[in-house]
């Protein structure tokens, strides 16, 4: 998936945003000048046997007993980095677009993101994000809202 050309194909407005290789999503917000609140991160699991993507800001870390519930699985655990490359074999380790459902993989937003008019969000690199509206990334997305992350210390 080339998250630029999958925009474009969907007539989504968006600014590609380019910076030094960041590997964390607050790294991200610093060197964009945003809030933490306003980058998401995605968040690969393994949820007995099958994957999912949950998308969180940069501020917040996934509650894994949360996101069991909301699976309704057993045994979640992060998924490994050898499991995202063969997931997203066209994205850099850790910079996967949150389009899940592009990949067959089920997407769940924490509903903080939900609240904000635009979301940033990686696309595909460690050096590009996007920055769209809420109400495009949402209908192009399709992701399931709900509450399943916690602030940082």
């Amino acid at each position: 998936m080339q998250v630029v050309e999958f925009l474009k194909a969907n007539k989504v407005k968006f600014q590609l945003r380019h910076h030094p290789a960041m590997f964390t999503a607050q790294e991200v917000a610093a060197a964009e000048h945003i809030t933490g609140e306003e980058v998401a991160k995605v968040v690969i699991v393994r949820a007995d046997g099958r994957f999912a993507m949950f998308v969180l800001p940069a501020t917040c870390v996934l509650d894994f007993k949360d996101a069991a519930r909301l699976l309704a699985a057993r045994d979640v655990r992060l998924a490994t980095e050898a499991e995202m490359e063969k997931l997203f074999p066209d994205c850099q380790v850790g910079a996967q677009p949150p389009f899940g459902t592009e990949y067959g993989v089920e997407t769940y937003v924490e509903k903080r993101l939900a609240s904000d008019p635009e979301i940033l969000i990686p696309a595909g690199t460690h050096e590009d994000s996007v920055l769209l509206a809420w109400p495009d990334y949402e209908r192009l997305a399709k992701p399931k809202v709900a509450a399943f992350a916690t602030h940082t210390a």
